[in-house]
């Protein structure tokens, strides 16, 4: 996995490009069926939750810093 970006800009970027991928992953799960398909997206959906989660901590962390 990348590492976290150093600047507010990247990591939004970041947060907006995950937020992207979030919003089509659960597309995805509404319209798939099948175990297998539902456990593979259901892990990347909480893959995808914890980066944003880092990056949004890591965003506070650097804006506290201003």
């Amino acid at each position: 996995m990348p590492d976290v970006p150093e600047t507010i800009n990247e990591i939004d970027t970041r947060i907006a490009a995950i937020r992207e991928n979030l919003r089509q992953l659960v597309e995805q799960a509404s319209a798939d069926s099948g175990a297998r398909d539902e456990e593979l997206i259901s892990q990347r959906i909480s893959e995808q939750e914890a980066l944003l989660e880092r990056l949004t901590t890591r965003r506070a962390e650097l804006a506290a810093r201003r």
